[in-house]
C-alpha cells in the first residue's frame, strides 16, 4: 500500500467562506467529501474519526498494549489512508456519502489487511451501537409517550425520524448538577408541541420556550433554558466555522481551542477581529478556556450575548461564550510585554463574573474599531460654527457605542444680544432640539440606541425652559423627547432654597465667568452680578424666589421623569483634577465627573466588580477582592492606549488625564448573602465598609501601575500629588459651602496614612472610581444591577432581546429552607406584583429581607450613597424609588441627597396609580385571605418605558 504523505489536517477538508446566514454544510466548494449522518444531517468529512474507529477496534482485541504500539498506530494510519483514498476515487469530485458506507469501507479494509478479528470487534461494535440507538430511542419515546411517528423538516426539505435519543440526552444534560427540576417533564411537554413536519429549528424552540415557562417555579429553570439555548448556539457557531455539528457541552474541551483559532481565522479574513490576535499563543490560550463556564449563564445573560454581542458575518453569530471572553480579555492584553499570561489572567476574571467590563468594552476589543470607552463628555462653547463643531462630534461618538453628556451652559439665553446680526438669541432649546435629533439619527454603532444627556446651571435664562424639554405638551419644536436632562445645580442655590431666599437668572453672554467658578469663588462672583443687574448694568436678567424654581425642578422631575439633579460644587470641590480645569457637567448616566473645555472632550472607561463573587463565610473575601480590583484597575488603564478615538480632543484629553472608572454591581444580592436588609443600619455599614476595602485597593493598584508605567502627565498639582485622597476632599465641602449645610459619615477602617506617602509619590489615572448603572452587564453577570435595591421579587423584563421572567432566587432559597415555596406561592407573588408583604404565611423577617425598591424608606439609598461617596473621586448612578411621591417627600429626599454629600442622583422611580389584571392568577389559591382582595399599583416608572440605562453598560 503506497503511504500517503498528507497529514490529517490536511485530509480533512476545511470549508470556504463566507457562508449564507442559514449555514449550508452541504453547500460546501466543489471536491469536498460531505458525510450524512443518520439523523439526515450532513457534515463535512473528517478523517479523525475512521482512525479513532480503527484505535477503539484494536484496544477492543489487544487490551491496553494496543495505545503504545508502534505498530497499531502504523496500521491505522495505513488503514485510515486506504478508506479515505477509496472515497475519493468513488466521489472524484466531491459529494455526499453516507456515514454507513465509511463503515462498510473500515470493515472491508481491515479485512483485506488481515485484521480478522480486529473487524469482527468492530462489526459487533456497529451492531451494538445501534441497539443502544434504538434502546435509547425507544426509551426515550416512552418516556413521554409519543407513539405516533414525528418526522423533522431539515433545511433542505427533507424528512427525518427526530431523534428522541439525542433531546433526551440533551434535555438530561441541561438539567445536570440541578435541583429541583425535572428534565422528563420539559421533554414531554416540549413533544406535545411537535407535530410530523415540524422544522428542525422549531425542535430547539420548543424545548426552549417549555423550559423557560418554569423559571417562575423554581429560578434554576433559568440555567436549564440558558443551556438548551446554549445548544442552538453551539450548532450554529461550530458549524459556521466547519468543526461539528450537535456537539455536546462534554465534548467542549476538545472543541473549544479549535473554535478559537477558527474563530479568528475567519474573523480577521472579513474584518470583523484585528488580525493581530492570531500573534498570540493560541494554543496556550486555547488550553486555559474553560467549557464548563458556559453552564453559569442564566437564561437573560445568554440571550442577552448572543442577540448583542457575539460577532456574527451575515447575522450567522460565530462567536462562542468562552471565544467571546477571550476575545476581550486578548484584545486588552494586546500591548502589554507579557501578552498571553496577561489575556488568561484577564480571561478568568470575565468569564467567572468576578469583574465585567463595560459594553462598549464587551463590544468592541479585539476588532478594527476598538472603542472601548463607555462616556465622553464635552463643552459646547457659544459660537454658531462651535455648536454644529460639537454636535458633529456626538454623531461620531455616537457611532461607536459611546454615551454622551453635554454641558451646553455657555449658550446664551433667549433675548440675548447677537454682536454679529444686531439681533436677538433664540436661547440654548433650539439647538438641544438638534442634538436630540442626532442622537436618533446616529444611533449606537446599529447595536444600539444613540444616548445623550444635556447639562444646564440653573442660573441660566432658558432654565425655564430647559425644565420643559420633556414635557408632551407645548410647541414640539422646543421639545426633546428622546434626549436625557440634568440641572447642574451650584451650592449658592441649595442655600437660597433652604434659607427661603431670591435667585437670578443671567445669560452667559453676560456674565461669563461663572460656568467656570464654584464654591466661594462663584458665590461672591454671583453676588456682584446681581448687584450689576439691581444697577441696571446687566440687560438680560429675571428675579424669582429661589424656592419657586426648586418647586419647578421637583415638579418637572415628577412629571417627566427630568432633569435629574445633579450638583456642580461638590462635583468641583472633590475633583483632584482641579487644578487643570473644571467639571463642567456629568455623563448620559450621572456617575461621572471629569474636566471639560473647547480643547477637551473628556473620556470614561468603566468597568464593575461583581460583589456577589466577593462574599465568602458571610464576609467579604478582601483577599480576593483585592487581586480583582488590581487585574481590573489595570484592564480600565489598559482601555486608553489601546482606544480608538472618533475625535482628537477626546483622545487629547484622555492620554493626558488617564481617568477610569471602576464601580459595582451585585450590591443587593451581597447583602441577600450576608442576610442584611437593604433598609438597616447594617445595609449601610456595608457599603461604607465595602466600598471602603475597594477604594483603597484601586488607588494602590493604580499606584502600583504608575510605579511601572509611570505617573499620568498632569499628575503635579493634583489633589494626589498633595495626599488628598478622596475621603480627605469630604472636608472641603464644608470649608465652602458652611458646616450647617453638609452632613457627612467620615468613619474609616484601614490603613490610609501609608497610602497618602505612597500616592504623592504619582498614581497612573486621575480619576480611578465611579459607580454605573450595569443594567445590562448584570444581566451577562446574572446579579442585581450596581447598587439597585431588588425592583420586585417577581416580573416580566422586556429588553432589546425580548422578555424574560426575573424571579429572585434567594427569596425561593429561603422559602425552600421554610418549606413555604409552592404553587401557591407563586400565585401569591404574581398577584402581589413580586411582593412577599401581605403574603399571611411569610415570616416578618423574610418580609424584611425582601422588601422591594418602593417598600423601604428611600433614606436608607441617600444614606448608603453618602456613605459610597466619600470614597469615590467620581460618583455614583443613584436611582431613588419613592412610593407615592409628594412635593413634600421630593424636597426631603433630594434637599438631604445634597446635606449627604452626594455629587449626583439619577433617575426619580415613582408608583403610576395603574394596575394591570391578574388573567393568570387564580385567586382562590391566594394565602392572603381577604373578603374583597385589593389590587396593588403596577410599579410605573416616570415618563420612561425601560428602567435600565443601557448606554454605559
Amino acid at each position: 500500500m503506497e503511504q500517503q504523505a498528507t497529514d490529517l489536517k490536511s485530509r480533512t477538508p476545511s470549508i470556504n467562506h463566507p457562508m449564507s446566514t442559514d449555514t449550508d454544510l452541504s453547500a460546501t466548494a466543489p471536491g469536498q467529501l460531505r458525510v450524512i449522518k443518520r439523523n439526515g444531517k450532513v457534515v463535512v468529512f473528517d478523517a479523525s474519526k475512521i482512525e479513532v474507529a480503527m484505535t477503539k477496534a484494536f484496544l477492543a482485541v489487544e487490551g491496553g498494549q494496543a495505545a503504545g504500539s508502534s505498530r497499531v498506530h502504523e496500521t491505522v494510519r495505513q488503514l485510515s489512508d486506504l478508506v479515505f483514498t477509496t472515497l475519493n476515487r468513488r466521489n472524484p469530485t466531491g459529494g455526499t456519502v453516507h456515514i454507513e458506507d465509511i463503515q462498510d469501507q473500515v470493515e472491508l479494509a481491515l479485512m483485506r489487511h488481515g485484521e480478522q478479528k480486529v473487524a469482527r470487534a468492530y462489526v459487533l461494535y456497529r451492531e451494538q451501537r445501534a441497539q443502544e440507538r434504538a434502546a435509547a430511542d425507544k426509551a426515550a419515546r416512552e418516556a413521554v409517550g409519543l407513539n405516533s411517528q414525528i418526522r423533522v423538516k431539515d433545511k433542505h426539505g427533507n424528512l427525518n425520524p427526530i431523534d428522541m435519543a439525542r433531546l433526551d440526552t440533551l434535555v438530561k444534560e441541561a438539567c445536570e448538577g440541578l435541583s429541583d427540576v425535572d428534565a422528563n417533564s420539559i421533554l414531554k411537554d416540549a413533544v406535545r408541541n411537535l407535530y410530523d413536519g415540524v422544522a428542525e429549528k422549531d425542535v430547539s424552540t420548543a424545548l426552549i420556550m417549555t423550559a423557560r415557562t418554569q423559571i417562575e417555579r423554581d429560578p434554576n429553570y433559568t440555567y436549564v433554558t440558558a443551556r438548551l439555548l446554549m445548544d442552538v448556539i453551539r450548532s450554529e457557531a461550530l458549524s459556521f466555522l466547519g468543526i461539528a455539528e450537535n456537539a455536546q457541552q462534554h465534548d467542549m474541551g476538545e472543541l473549544y481551542p479549535r473554535a478559537l483559532k477558527a474563530f479568528l481565522e475567519i474573523g480577521s479574513e472579513h474584518e470583523l477581529v484585528s488580525s493581530e490576535l492570531k500573534t498570540f499563543d493560541l494554543d496556550l490560550l486555547g488550553a486555559a478556556i474553560k467549557p464548563e463556564r458556559d453552564m453559569q449563564f442564566t437564561y437573560l445573560g445568554l440571550q442577552t450575548l448572543y442577540d448583542r454581542y457575539f460577532i456574527h458575518y451575515h447575522n450567522t453569530r460565530f462567536e462562542l461564550p468562552q471565544v467571546f471572553f477571550m476575545r476581550v480579555a486578548m484584545g486588552l492584553a494586546i500591548r502589554e510585554p507579557q501578552k498571553n499570561e496577561r489575556a488568561i489572567e484577564f480571561y478568568n476574571m470575565l468569564s467567572t463574573f468576578d469583574y465585567m467590563s463595560s459594553t462598549p468594552t464587551l463590544f468592541n476589543s479585539g476588532t478594527l474599531h476598538s472603542q472601548l470607552s463607555s462616556c465622553y463628555l464635552t463643552t459646547v462653547p457659544d459660537d454658531l460654527g462651535d455648536i454644529f463643531d460639537a454636535i458633529r462630534d456626538n454623531a461620531l461618538l455616537s457611532k461607536f457605542a459611546g454615551g454622551l453628556g453635554n454641558d451646553w451652559t455657555p449658550v446664551r439665553g433667549l433675548g440675548a444680544h447677537i454682536k454679529g446680526t444686531n439681533g436677538k438669541s433664540q436661547g440654548v432649546v433650539p439647538f438641544m432640539k438638534v442634538a436630540n435629533d442626532t442622537a436618533v439619527a446616529v444611533n449606537q454603532g446599529g447595536k444600539r440606541k444613540g444616548a445623550v444627556c444635556a447639562y444646564l446651571e440653573t442660573w441660566h435664562i432658558d432654565i425655564e425652559e430647559f425644565l420643559d424639554l420633556r414635557k408632551n405638551t407645548g410647541d414640539d419644536r422646543r421639545r426633546t423627547h428622546d434626549m436625557n436632562t440634568a440641572n447642574w445645580v451650584p451650592d449658592l442655590f441649595m442655600k437660597r432654597v433652604t434659607d427661603d431666599q431670591e435667585w437670578t437668572l443671567f445669560t452667559p453672554n453676560e456674565v461669563p465667568d461663572l460656568h467656570d467658578l464654584y464654591g466661594k469663588a462663584f458665590e461672591e462672583r454671583y453676588e456682584h452680578y446681581e448687584r450689576l443687574a439691581a444697577e441696571g448694568k446687566i440687560r438680560v436678567f429675571k428675579k424669582m424666589a429661589a424656592k419657586d424654581l426648586w418647586r419647578k425642578m421637583l415638579s418637572m422631575l415628577f412629571e417627566t421623569g427630568h432633569p435629574w439633579i445633579t450638583f456642580k460644587d461638590v462635583c468641583n470641590l472633590r475633583s483632584p483634577q482641579q487644578h487643570v480645569g473644571v467639571v463642567h457637567s456629568s455623563n448620559l448616566c450621572t456617575e461621572i465627573t471629569l474636566n471639560t473645555s473647547k480643547d477637551e472632550i473628556a473620556v470614561c472607561n468603566l468597568g464593575s466588580i461583581n460583589l456577589v463573587n466577593h462574599i465568602k463565610d458571610g464576609q467579604l473575601d478582601l483577599d480576593k477582592l483585592q487581586k480583582t480590583v488590581r487585574a481590573a484597575v489595570r484592564m480600565l488603564d489598559n482601555v486608553i492606549d489601546i482606544n480608538f478615538y472618533p475625535v482628537p480632543q477626546a483622545q487629547n484629553s484622555n492620554m493626558k488625564h488617564r481617568p477610569v472608572g471602576l464601580g459595582i454591581m451585585g450590591f443587593q444580592d451581597a447583602l441577600y448573602l450576608l442576610g442584611i436588609s437593604y433598609g438597616s443600619d447594617a445595609a449601610v455599614e456595608f457599603a461604607d465598609r465595602s466600598m471602603e476595602a475597594i477604594s483603597y485597593f484601586a488607588i494602590s493598584a493604580s499606584a502600583e501601575l504608575a510605579e511601572e508605567r509611570g505617573s499620568y502627565s498632569t499628575f503635579n498639582g493634583s489633589l494626589w500629588s498633595k495626599g488628598v485622597l478622596p475621603i480627605d476632599s469630604v472636608k472641603a465641602i464644608a470649608e465652602n459651602r458652611g458646616a450647617k449645610y453638609v452632613e457627612v459619615d467620615m468613619s474609616q477602617t484601614m490603613d490610609w496614612n501609608s497610602l497618602r506617602e505612597r500616592v504623592k509619590k504619582g498614581i497612573r489615572n486621575s480619576n480611578i472610581m465611579a459607580i454605573a448603572p450595569t443594567a445590562t452587564i448584570a444581566n451577562i453577570t446574572g446579579v442585581s444591577q450596581s447598587i439597585e435595591p431588588t425592583y420586585q421579587n417577581l416580573y416580566v423584563k422586556s429588553n432589546l432581546s425580548g422578555e424574560f421572567t426575573v424571579i429572585n432566587p434567594f427569596l425561593v432559597n429561603e422559602l425552600k429552607k421554610r418549606d413555604l415555596w409552592d404553587n401557591v406561592m407563586v400565585n401569591d407573588l404574581k398577584y402581589y406584583d413580586g411582593s412577599v408583604q401581605k403574603i399571611d404565611r411569610i415570616p416578618a423577617d423574610v418580609k424584611a429581607m425582601f422588601a422591594t425598591a418602593f417598600e423601604m424608606d428611600c433614606k436608607w439609598l441617600v444614606e448608603a450613597g453618602s456613605r459610597r461617596q466619600k470614597w469615590i473621586d467620581q460618583a455614583q448612578s443613584l436611582n431613588l424609588y419613592i412610593n407615592q411621591p409628594s412635593g413634600k417627600k421630593l424636597d426631603l429626599v433630594y434637599r438631604m441627597a445634597w446635606f449627604r454629600g452626594l455629587k449626583t442622583t439619577y433617575y426619580l422611580r415613582s408608583l403610576g396609580a395603574t394596575s394591570t389584571e391578574k388573567s393568570t392568577v387564580k385567586s382562590g389559591a391566594l394565602n392572603a385571605v381577604a373578603a374583597t382582595p385589593v389590587a396593588e399599583p403596577e410599579p410605573k416608572l416616570c415618563s420612561i418605558e425601560n428602567p435600565d440605562c443601557e448606554a454605559c453598560q
